[in-house]
């Protein structure tokens, strides 16, 4: 897998914390900090010094310091030899929303079940920016050359559970996501023109599924369908991934889609109040 694709399945790069609320007095900057230097560790960074926060993060050497210093006192960072790394407490602040969204809590159980019926991965992902986040994952087998687990996040553009909430998202949205998103090549199959992707996105909102065919990474095929309430409002995407070698693309289509439609249906039934 290229150096990009295995840095799009961490955490997002941390924004100015500084930017987009200047002047708002109910903003507390020091919490924004905090969590900017959190996200610095993404991207294969299990450690960083004073000077790499500041560097990544945009702040001060002086501020960079006192947020790694106050997350240590906190038990959330450890300082070895000069540089900070996080702990595992840090996975209390990821899974504390895991544990209090229902969406979450209502698919695993439905998707761990298609997973041991159908001998293959499936997972559950929502939109964030110009990611897709997983919130769920019942996996048989390691598909992708990284490892995908709850939290992990993959270019929306280029997989099919992406291209599911794209579609299915608001027109003004996926305008907006078209103008500004650069199309990064990963494989010789990865759609990079803009005006085709377009047409793609059309064609799985018509058809109401999205398949990627080694788009992301040779050998990784995906089917993907959204996940309603039951309003009808597009809440997430739930996909099944096999190896291309074993699994060509009719029967994926013919296989598993009415298998990601049932659990879909069963998982959106269950979201009422998960919010769009």
């Amino acid at each position: 897998m290229s150096k990009r694709v295995a840095m799009a399945a961490g955490a997002k790069r941390p924004p100015d914390p500084s930017v987009p609320v200047a002047g708002d007095p109910d903003y507390m900057l020091s919490l924004a900090r905090g969590l900017s230097v959190i996200r610095a560790f993404a991207d294969g960074r299990p450690h960083l010094t004073v000077a790499d926060a500041a560097r990544i993060t945009g702040m001060s050497r002086a501020a960079a310091r006192r947020c790694l210093y106050t997350l240590s006192v906190l038990g959330y960072a450890a300082s070895i030899d000069g540089a900070y790394t996080l702990t595992p407490a840090v996975l209390a602040l990821g899974y504390t929303y895991i544990g209090s969204t229902s969406l979450a809590r209502v698919a695993q159980p439905v998707l761990e079940r298609v997973s041991e019926q159908l001998h293959e991965s499936f997972s559950l992902a929502v939109a964030d920016g110009d990611e897709i986040v997983y919130l769920a994952r019942a996996a048989t087998r390691r598909i992708l050359s990284i490892g995908l687990s709850v939290g992990s996040r993959l270019p929306a553009a280029c997989t099919s559970m992406g291209r599911v909430l794209l579609a299915f998202g608001p027109e003004a949205a996926r305008a907006a996501f078209l103008a500004r998103v650069k199309l990064t090549r990963h494989t010789p199959y990865t759609i990079v023109d803009k005006p085709r992707l377009r047409a793609e996105l059309d064609r799985v909102r018509q058809q109401g599924f999205a398949i990627v065919d080694q788009e992301l990474e040779l050998g990784l095929r995906s089917l993907a369908v959204p996940v309603r309430r039951p309003d009808g409002t597009v809440v997430a995407a739930i996909n099944v991934g096999v190896q291309a070698g074993r699994v060509e693309a009719a029967v994926l289509e013919r296989k598993f889609l009415p298998a990601l439609r049932e659990a879909s249906g069963e998982i959106g039934a269950a979201a009422r109040h998960v919010p769009a």
